[in-house]
């Protein structure tokens, strides 16, 4: 496994300290693969991938609330000398403010979802199906276990090979906006696997999250094809009550694109074309993104807690900035 380096010390420092924004899936910050900002005029960094003409941004500066605009500010800049346009994505409604308030255009593009596990329990009627689906799985043989992720890393990468070949031809494996397994943040997640007669069939890794609403977030999560319905969710319920015994606050399941649209959440000076453009891809954008079905399977866990994320352009709202966060992230 690789070694931390002194940059990936920088970010996760960052990413623990400067918890203002309040974004849960900071932690992402640490995925292989990005590339990070920083001023020696302003403490903090801005952690972004660079797609065509755009420098796209995961959340805002992760920075104190003294050097945020600067850093922001001179990220921009750094961008502008390039003749780069930024695209932020993921930004929390803190963030979106200030992103608006600096010119950028800032619309509300999905929403994160989280459960309060102190009040959790899957008992009564609403959780009856749930409940069904979990022990036909537990029925088929399924053991759910906490693992070293290197210790099972040929096994891992057999479902996520089993999985991605269920989809379409040209589909790939999503990076930047989802978690990973492996590299040199792996030490901080956690990983549940479920194995039946001790062959793995699934697992769930889970991502740290900072801030007040602290605990850890669902994050990447693959399944052979076939077999008993119920797997990931009895792997789930598993992490829940093992995070439960330890008290933990707050399980995450993170950010679904088109998902808790609502127009009074948005800021003044969005775009209300690309306000129409998330309804529609709520509505019929299942090839780009299956977020109805993402939603599907956070809304079995009753979440109690909403949080709208926002996309903020560099000047106007532009389809091709859209375009790119999705070629950030592999998706084509």
């Amino acid at each position: 496994m690789p070694a931390p380096t002194s940059l990936d010390t920088q970010v996760l420092h960052a990413v623990r300290r400067h918890t203002q924004a309040e974004n849960p899936s900071s932690f992402l910050t640490l995925n292989s693969g990005n590339e990070v900002f920083t001023s020696p005029a302003a403490e903090g960094v801005i952690v972004y991938r660079r797609t065509g003409r755009f420098l796209v941004q995961f959340g805002g500066p992760f920075a104190d609330k003294g050097s945020y605009e600067e850093l922001l500010r001179r990220f921009v800049a750094y961008a502008h000398q390039q003749d780069l346009l930024v695209v932020g994505v993921q930004l929390q409604h803190e963030d979106a403010a200030v992103y608006a308030g600096s010119g950028f255009t800032v619309n509300q593009i999905g929403a994160s979802w989280a459960v309060r596990l102190p009040d959790f329990t899957l008992r009564g009627t609403r959780f009856m199906q749930l409940r069904n689906k979990i022990s036909r799985a537990l029925r088929s043989g399924l053991r759910v276990t906490e693992v070293e992720a290197g210790e099972w890393r040929e096994q891992l990468s057999g479902i996520d090979n089993a999985w991605l070949a269920t989809k379409n031809s040209d589909a790939r494996a999503l990076e930047f906006l989802v978690g990973q397994i492996g590299g040199p943040a792996q030490e901080h997640r956690r990983l549940f696997l479920g194995t039946i007669e001790d062959r793995p069939v699934g697992y769930i890794s889970y991502a740290p999250v900072f801030g007040s609403r602290a605990g850890w977030m669902h994050d990447l999560s693959r399944r052979i094809p076939g077999g008993s319905p119920g797997l990931m969710e009895a792997i789930n319920a598993h992490a829940i009550e093992t995070l439960r015994a330890e008290e933990v606050e707050w399980l995450h399941f993170g950010f679904t694109p088109f998902t808790g649209l609502d127009e009074s959440l948005e800021l003044p000076g969005h775009s209300p074309s690309f306000r129409w453009l998330m309804h529609f891809l709520w509505e019929h954008g299942e090839q780009l993104y299956p977020a109805k079905s993402q939603l599907a399977y956070k809304e079995k866990w009753a979440p109690q807690l909403r949080i709208p994320e926002y996309v903020a352009f560099d000047g106007c709202a532009s389809l091709s900035a859209f375009a790119h966060i999705f070629r950030a992230c592999n998706a084509f």
